[in-house]
């Protein structure tokens, strides 16, 4: 269930840059324009998940609270992870404004963009999907089977076996005569 934002709790800024050489003076400067209490910054890339200065505001996050961003792609990584933080805002009861875009989840408008964002980032996830699904249809039309190509190949499987039942090779030796560890050797064993 959705919590309403009140306005009367802290104002938190967020800001990212990709790399160390980059520089966060332009979104710092928006951000206390703004009059955030304070500011998190991290210096990753967009496309990486761990996001430790967003973690520790969001731990401090608390209901009536606002996150301020001077850029929405500054907050997730893609379209999908930044519906999801969002969706962990509002569960919170915080909203979100963004400066560039004039997003701001505490007004009518601002949620009716949130929805927006929201059924763009699902029909994103739904072609990804389907492109993925047709992938794996095609390449099963072709004779493709997904998955990892097998270390042995059926002549050294036969070779496995063989050297397994005359008893006189370890399985350790196997595993190096193959070059292959000890358990593909194994698992060869049990699935004859």
């Amino acid at each position: 269930m959705t919590t309403t934002v009140d306005s009367t709790g802290k104002v938190w800024g967020y800001g990212r840059i990709s790399t160390g050489s980059q520089d966060a003076s332009l979104q710092e400067d928006a951000l206390t324009t703004y009059g955030v209490d304070r500011i998190y910054i991290d210096t990753i890339s967009g496309a990486r998940a761990e996001r430790p200065q967003l973690q520790i505001m969001l731990d401090h996050l608390r209901s009536g609270d606002t996150v301020v961003v001077w850029k929405i792609d500054r907050m997730g990584r893609s379209l999908i992870h930044l519906v999801q933080l969002v969706e962990q805002l509002q569960q919170k009861g915080v909203g979100l404004v963004s400066l560039t875009e004039g997003l701001d989840t505490r007004t009518e408008v601002g949620r009716f963009q949130l929805n927006i964002l929201a059924s763009v980032a699902q029909w994103e996830r739904d072609t990804i999907r389907s492109r993925v699904q047709a992938g794996v249809d095609a390449a099963k039309a072709r004779g493709r089977v997904g998955g990892r190509k097998p270390k042995l190949s059926t002549q050294k499987l036969k070779m496995v076996k063989t050297m397994y039942d005359s008893q006189e090779y370890t399985i350790k030796e196997i595993a190096d005569e193959m070059v292959v560890s000890e358990s593909t050797i194994y698992r060869a064993l049990r699935e004859r």
